[in-house]
C-alpha cells in the first residue's frame, strides 16, 4: 500500500485512484468519479487488506452488482481443512465474491494463511469465535487483551473484513430481557459476547474500546462488518426492539469508523417474513447512513430445513431489490449440519440467482444483458448458446443430455409440440 494513504476510504477522500479501485472498475458499470465519491462517503466498501497480496478486489455497495459470500470452516465434530479448501476453490470457480472462514477448531491460523495465499476473492472471519479456540480459555476468563490480540492476528494474516458484534451493548441486553423472544440469541458471536458480558459484568469490549479496534483496522485496511448479534432467528422475532436497538448503535459506530477512514459494512437479519423485508432494508440504510448492507438470507419462513437455500433466495432477491448490497449464502444444510461440497454448490447457485434477480429489479445498468442473450438463444433453439448463458452450464448440459429428443432441435418436454419451432417460420 502506498504511504500516501492508509485505507481505500482515505485514498478516495484524497482523490487517489488505487489499484483495487481499478480492479472494481473493470467489473462494474460505474464511473471512476462515482466510485471514488461513494468510497469516500462510505456508501461503497472495497475490503482489501494490504497483506492479501493476490486479492482481486471487489466493491460492495450502492450502484454495484449485488455480491455473494460463501461461509465455510471446520467444527470440532467435522474437522477437515482440506475439505474446506475444496469448498473455497468451488466458491471461486462458481464466481462467488467472498469467502468467510467460520472455523472453531484446530489450527485456525494455519488455515487462514492458506486461504489468504490461495484464494483471490475477499476473505472474512469472526475473531470472536477464534478467541475461544485460540486461547482455550473458558468464556469468563477471556481478557480484553485476548479479544484484541485475536483481531490483530487476523488482520496481520491478511483478512479483508472481520465481523465484530460491537453493537450488542448492555443497553441492548436490557431491551432483550424486557422484550422476550421466541428464539433468543441465534448469532454465535452475539451469544459468546452476551455470555462474557453476563459472567464478567463488563460492557461489550468492542463497544467500550471501539477506538482500539479502529486503530488496528486502519493500520491493515480491514473493513469492519458490524455484526448483528441480535439478529432474529425466527420470523416472530423480526424487527423487534432488541434488533432495532442494536441497529441504532451500529449506525453510531459507523460514523465513528468513517471519521478514522475505516470502511464499514452492516450485517442484517436473519429470519424476516416477506412483508417486512423491504422495511428492514430501508431502516438499515436510513439508520446506518447508507453504509453497505450485508444480509444472511433473509429467510422468509422457518419451516424449511433441508430447503433453506430456497427460503433464503426468496428473501435475498427481495432484499437486493430494496437495497441490500451483499448476500450471505445459505445452504440446504442450514440449521442441520456442516454443509457438504454439494450443499455449498446449491447454496452458491441459489444466492447468485437471488443477487442477479435483485440487480435486474433495481435497474442496475447492464444486469439484464445476459438474460436477453439467453432469450435470443432460446428463441432460436440454439442449445449451445443457452448453455453459454446459463448460470450453471454443466448442469444445464447434463439435463439436456439425460433425455434426448427424437428431433435434435427440440427437447423431450414438448417434442413436436414445441411452440418456438411451430411459429418461428411464421413470425
Amino acid at each position: 500500500m502506498s504511504n500516501a494513504y492508509t485505507t481505500q476510504m482515505d485514498a478516495a477522500r484524497k482523490g487517489i485512484l488505487t489499484p483495487q479501485m481499478e480492479q472494481v472498475l473493470e467489473n462494474e458499470e460505474i464511473s471512476k468519479e462515482e466510485l471514488m465519491d461513494k468510497v469516500a462517503k462510505g456508501h461503497i466498501a472495497i475490503p482489501a487488506n494490504k497483506n492479501h497480496v493476490n486479492l482481486i478486489a471487489g466493491g460492495v455497495g450502492q450502484g454495484l452488482k449485488t455480491k455473494i459470500n460463501v461461509n465455510l470452516g471446520v467444527s470440532k465434530d467435522v474437522c477437515s481443512f482440506d475439505a474446506e479448501m475444496s469448498k473455497a476453490r468451488m466458491a471461486v470457480d462458481f464466481k462467488a465474491d467472498a469467502v468467510m472462514d467460520l472455523s472453531v477448531s484446530g489450527d485456525t491460523q494455519g488455515f487462514r494463511k492458506r486461504l489468504v495465499a490461495e484464494v483471490p476473492v475477499m476473505i472474512g472471519t469472526v475473531p470472536i469465535y477464534d478467541t475461544l479456540t485460540r486461547t482455550g480459555k473458558p468464556t469468563r476468563e477471556i481478557t480484553i487483551e485476548d479479544w484484541f490480540e485475536t483481531v490483530e492476528i487476523h488482520a496481520e494474516n491478511g483478512i479483508d473484513f472481520i465481523t465484530i458484534h460491537a453493537g450488542l451493548t448492555r443497553k441492548c441486553v436490557t431491551s432483550l430481557r424486557t422484550n422476550p423472544r421466541l428464539c433468543g440469541i441465534v448469532s454465535r458471536g452475539g451469544a459468546i459476547l452476551f455470555e462474557w458480558m453476563e459472567l464478567t459484568g463488563n460492557e461489550n469490549p468492542f463497544y467500550e474500546h471501539f477506538d482500539r479496534l479502529l486503530e488496528v483496522c486502519e493500520r491493515y485496511d480491514v473493513c469492519i462488518s458490524l455484526g448483528d448479534g441480535l439478529r432474529p432467528g425466527a420470523i416472530k422475532d423480526s424487527t423487534d426492539a432488541p434488533q432495532l436497538e442494536e441497529l441504532i448503535t451500529l449506525g453510531e459506530l459507523t460514523k465513528r469508523a468513517w471519521e478514522k477512514n475505516v470502511q464499514v459494512m452492516i450485517e442484517g437479519p436473519g429470519h424476516v417474513p416477506l412483508h417486512e423485508v423491504e422495511m428492514n432494508m430501508k431502516l438499515q440504510k436510513k439508520l446506518c447512513h447508507n453504509a453497505p448492507f450485508y444480509v444472511l438470507g433473509p429467510l422468509v419462513t422457518d419451516i424449511a430445513p433441508g430447503y433453506d437455500h430456497i427460503t433464503s433466495a426468496i428473501g435475498g432477491a427481495l432484499a437486493a431489490m430494496h437495497g441490500a448490497d451483499f448476500l450471505c449464502y445459505v445452504t440446504p444444510a442450514e440449521h442441520l449440519r456442516l454443509p457438504s461440497l454439494e450443499d455449498v454448490k446449491e447454496g452458491i447457485m441459489a444466492s447468485k440467482i437471488a443477487a442477479h434477480a435483485g440487480d435486474i429489479a433495481k435497474g442496475l445498468k447492464g444486469a439484464d444483458a445476459i438474460d436477453h442473450k439467453m432469450s435470443k438463444a432460446r428463441g432460436e433453439l440454439d442449445w449451445e448458446g443457452q448453455f453459454a448463458c446459463a448460470i450453471d452450464p454443466e448442469k444445464a448440459n447434463a439435463y439436456r443430455k439425460s433425455s434426448q429428443p427424437s428431433e435434435s432441435d427440440v427437447c423431450t418436454m414438448c417434442g413436436d409440440f414445441c411452440a418456438v419451432k411451430r411459429v418461428s417460420a411464421l413470425l
